[in-house]
């Protein structure tokens, strides 16, 4: 299948695409880079540097490499960075995607996997959350986010342009080739092993008063490797003939701030030091997924969802990349 990967230099998105080239998929990759890693790529495969608002752009892609499927990671996604500028969230998030869904459509391609999130959401009324929870995002972010979903469901009836939305929660850990590396990091995990390696000074615990065993939020991560997989698996569901979508991504268990910082210190055999500040506004107690969906529709399930083994995977990355991809 010949594929577009758009913000396939970024932390996901090269992940997939590493695993999709390891199928033996023609992958091209799109990405203005303002987030993502031109190392991060291959220097083998295509790669297109770019907006995916660039209409004209897109549709010579699809016509120079036989495009089938677009995977669409580009996105800005600093939750507080949408709340002091939406500005620039609705226009690259909301504006840009709307022009690339027009140019694949008329340029024939029907298949389409859209990188959401549990954002959506917003606050919950019930844990875990399945699909079927009401959705009313609480930041611009997850606004973006919610209303690409209805694009997609007004697509899919008036063009017949079939998509899967995954709506991720944490996604944290690394392979050999490929680990988180955000300038700035506003990650747990990332910011923990920085801490461990001295980088940082302290961690910074946001509340501990939670309703929760130890006071501190409680956070679904899973693995990159099996998000993934799991954007794989939606391109075959598609590439089969299956109807759109919206489908959780989680481990479905959660992990606390200090369940992290205890894990990190453990395997680092570090001390990272923490401390306790005031609660963020927004910040729920706990965010667990109901990804059962995914199970039913994709036959996915995490294939890592220890902490223990998400966390070990990421801190041997960063000591096999200490500068990250500046190296």
């Amino acid at each position: 299948m010949n594929v577009l990967i758009t913000g396939g230099a970024g932390y996901i998105g090269s992940v997939t695409v590493e695993l999709l080239r390891q199928r033996g998929e023609r992958i091209v990759v799109l990405d203005n880079l303002s987030n993502g890693h031109r190392e991060a790529v291959n220097i083998d495969l295509p790669f297109y540097t770019g907006n995916v608002g660039n209409a004209n752009l897109i549709k010579q892609i699809v016509i120079d490499h036989g495009i089938e499927a677009c995977v669409h990671f580009a996105a800005y996604a600093y939750v507080g960075e949408s709340v002091t500028d939406p500005a620039k969230y609705f226009e690259n998030n909301l504006t840009q995607t709307i022009t690339l869904l027009n140019a694949l459509r008329e340029s024939g391609v029907d298949q389409f996997v859209f990188s959401s999130s549990c954002a959506t959401y917003g606050e919950p009324i019930r844990i875990p959350i399945d699909e079927t929870h009401p959705q009313w995002p609480v930041n611009p972010y997850g606004w973006s986010k919610f209303m690409i979903e209805r694009v997609l469901e007004a697509y899919q009836t008036a063009y017949d342009l079939r998509s899967v939305s995954l709506r991720y929660f944490n996604a944290a850990g690394a392979t050999t080739v490929h680990g988180e590396y955000h300038d700035p990091e506003t990650h747990l995990i990332p910011n923990v092993l920085r801490a461990a390696n001295g980088e940082l000074e302290y961690v910074s615990v946001f509340g501990n008063d939670y309703p929760t065993p130890d006071g501190t939020c409680i956070r679904d991560y899973i693995h990159v490797s099996d998000l993934a997989d799991a954007h794989v698996r939606s391109l075959d569901h598609l590439a089969g003939g299956g109807m759109s979508t919206e489908i959780n991504l989680g481990n479905g268990s959660g992990f606390s701030v200090l369940d992290v910082i205890n894990t990190a210190r453990s395997i680092t055999g570090n001390q990272i030091r923490s401390t306790i500040e005031d609660r963020r506004g927004g910040d729920p107690p706990q965010l667990i997924a109901d990804s059962k969906r995914a199970y039913e529709v994709l036959g996915w399930k995490p294939g890592f969802p220890e902490l223990e083994v998400i966390i070990r995977s990421a801190w041997d990355w960063k000591l096999a990349h200490p500068a990250g991809y500046r190296e």
